[in-house]
């Protein structure tokens, strides 16, 4: 080979080395496409009061299964089971661990396990609760972590109000003696020191037995007791100085002598009714959900069917879908709770709380649609129509904690 034919394969050599070149170069600097790193479902965690928490449950299992998408990722909703005065209790001591001026990277590993199982979403008995702790964090932190207005706004999810649940042959006994169905008629039969015989009952009933849930283990405890106080001073709104006052408490005293066990009591005080009958007590103040799903339980197991008569001082529970607004939880997080809290109020699934003894929150869906429980145990006493009554106000912070207070000592 000459000279020439080298020089010539060298230049062709060194030009096809420079466009090789030149094209890896070209396509290690050209834009990729623009893709999204999975970030896996955005999980929405619900703190849910004792008497929803078996349709919020059934909802999100419903919901889940459906795959609901947002923003391209799958929502995903957990429920936890926790009573309104449990869960208020750790808001205030700060239990679920909330960051206030700290960014996630000043927080221990231990801090930041906590913090992924910040709940994203409370389901407290009634709304006063919400305002409760609400004030507790606003005094802490300077501003509302729950709100009462606006897209994130707490909103009722269904109602059920507190009613009394008494065993036929006792109410009629009851209803002869004293006239009708009230807290004062329960206070005179509950120091009558002859027991049932002296108000015309049976020898073998002993003396009356009051339910009433533990005020530590459920929320309806502490509602039932401010009902009685509401009637005791015949009126709606009641005070520190109302419930502290000694006659008052003396009477109280009197009334809650006939409860069976109070403070061994359980939680669900509705369901112990159904399981064990007599032994619980003759009656109680009890919400109407919790009477209404345990009815058939009631209905098989004893002779006596209850019966449902309404106070004339209502205590109402709305169970409000309340969003936590601080930066514990994301945007999408929040974002993802306004769906589940979209489809719980949907006629689909407001439809299936009349099922579980609520009254729906929507005015769309009555109450006595295709098994409706108020429908099956109209002849029990309830009332799909709440006849006329006054309804209870929410007592403020020092009136609950003075009302505790008396319990525990």
């Amino acid at each position: 080979m000459n000279r020439t034919r080298i020089v010539f394969f060298s230049i062709v050599l060194l030009a096809l080395i420079i466009v090789g070149a030149s094209l890896i170069w070209r396509s290690l600097n050209q834009p990729q496409p623009l893709t999204v790193t999975p970030r896996g479902p955005i999980q929405v965690r619900v703190i849910t009061a004792l008497p929803v928490e078996p349709w919020v449950r059934a909802a999100a299992k419903q919901f889940n299964a459906e795959k609901h998408i947002l923003e391209g990722e799958l929502i995903q909703v957990e429920v936890i089971a926790m009573d309104g005065l449990a869960a208020l209790s750790k808001w205030d001591r700060d239990e679920f661990g909330i960051l206030g001026e700290r960014s996630p990277e000043e927080l221990s590993a231990a801090e930041r396990e906590r913090l992924s199982r910040f709940p994203t979403v409370w389901i407290p008995d009634s709304r006063y609760l919400v305002e409760l702790a609400n004030a507790t964090y606003k005094e802490r932190l300077g501003r509302d972590v729950f709100l009462t207005d606006g897209e994130y706004r707490a909103r009722p999810l269904a109602i059920s109000l507190f009613t009394w649940g008494i065993y036929e042959s006792r109410a009629q006994v009851l209803q002869s003696h004293f006239g009708e169905i009230n807290w004062k008629t329960i206070h005179d039969a509950a120091i009558a020191k002859g027991g049932w015989p002296e108000l015309g009952g049976k020898p073998e009933w002993g003396f009356f037995k009051l339910v009433v849930p533990n005020p530590r283990k459920n929320v309806g405890g502490l509602a039932a007791m401010i009902a009685a106080a509401g009637e005791y001073y015949e009126r709606p709104n009641i005070s520190t100085a109302d419930v502290t006052n000694p006659d008052f408490q003396r009477w109280l005293g009197e009334l809650m002598g006939a409860v069976t066990d109070v403070s061994g009591g359980s939680a669900y005080t509705a369901e112990d009714f159904a399981l064990f009958g007599y032994s619980v007590g003759d009656g109680g103040q009890l919400l109407e959900s919790d009477l209404l799903t345990n009815m058939a339980g009631i209905q098989t197991r004893w002779a006596d069917p209850l019966r449902i008569y309404y106070p004339k001082y209502v205590t109402w529970f709305d169970f409000p879908f309340t969003v936590w607004m601080g930066p514990e939880t994301s945007a999408l997080e929040k974002n993802a709770a306004l769906e589940f809290e979209r489809y719980l109020l949907s006629p689909e699934v407001q439809r299936q709380a009349v099922e579980y003894g609520l009254r729906p929150a929507s005015p769309e869906v009555p109450v006595t649609g295709e098994n409706s429980l108020f429908v099956r145990y109209e002849a029990q006493g309830v009332r799909p129509v709440i006849p006329r009554a006054e309804a209870m106000r929410s007592p403020d912070r020092e009136a609950l904690l003075a009302r505790l207070s008396w319990f525990d000592l």
